[in-house]
């Protein structure tokens, strides 16, 4: 039993707005499917898709606040001018320069148009076959129990961890990477962003929910009300949700 992340979910005032900035940022296409925003590659709607993690703008009351996001995207380059480009049309577009202590660093800190952090990286190898999203970074005090953890919740592989910085990927060597980066500080507020997770068809919600819960995930209520997904909590505050196949 295991469990796949499917989409990054985005909270936002105006999911519409956020959704097209996403879409315009990662080159694919914005859908309306339900009550939210939906991003994924160009083409007819899939869902989930094969391949990518995607994106779905979930519209809230709350604006963010100034704390900074404990989970966010970074965006690949392929190139110095790929980089430039990219950076200079996400500004175009809405985003703005973001200073969370980085200094003096090769890739470029923004902050989508609600105020939702994200990192336009330079050039790296590692990350030239991952499509538009090089990773999903997870800010953490122990990389090393969150890679127990997540390596124990999903059906990913693990390539690295340390005491700083813990990296999973799709078995299958696809899509983007989940990295866990020892970070000062705690989590004090609940993000803007975090993973949604998929069981495989055949598998049991409930039994994979048992399962996350016997790894130390915890329920967490965020006035959803009766829903057909489960929020948690994993081992360090981080929000995610299981959803039904449908």
């Amino acid at each position: 039993m295991a469990l796949r992340p499917v989409q990054v979910n985005i909270k936002a005032l105006d999911d519409s707005a956020v959704g097209r900035f996403w879409a315009e940022a990662l080159g694919w296409s914005a859908y309306s499917p339900g009550v939210t925003t939906y991003v994924g590659p160009v083409g007819d709607f899939v869902w989930p898709d094969p391949v990518a993690v995607c994106v779905d703008i979930v519209p809230v009351p709350e604006p963010k606040t100034t704390t900074k996001n404990r989970v966010h995207l970074d965006l690949a380059t392929t190139s110095a001018d790929h980089q430039a480009d990219l950076v200079a049309r996400l500004q175009d577009l809405g985003a703005t320069l973001a200073d969370v202590g980085q200094g003096d660093v090769p890739w470029t800190v923004l902050a989508d148009p609600e105020g939702n952090e994200f990192c336009v990286l330079e050039p790296r190898e590692t990350y030239l076959d991952t499509g538009p999203i090089a990773a999903v970074v997870v800010d953490c005090a122990d990389p090393r129990a969150m890679a127990r953890f997540w390596g124990e919740a999903m059906d990913w592989t693990l390539h690295e961890v340390t005491d700083d910085h813990a990296v999973l990927r799709s078995a299958k060597g696809v899509g983007p990477y989940l990295e866990f980066l020892r970070t000062p500080g705690v989590k004090t507020v609940p993000d803007r962003v975090h993973l949604d997770l998929l069981p495989y068809p055949g598998d049991d919600k409930a039994a994979e929910v048992a399962r996350l819960r016997a790894l130390g995930a915890t329920d967490l209520d965020l006035g959803q009300g009766d829903v057909p997904w489960t929020c948690l909590a994993d081992p360090e505050g981080h929000e995610f949700c299981v959803l039904a196949p449908s």
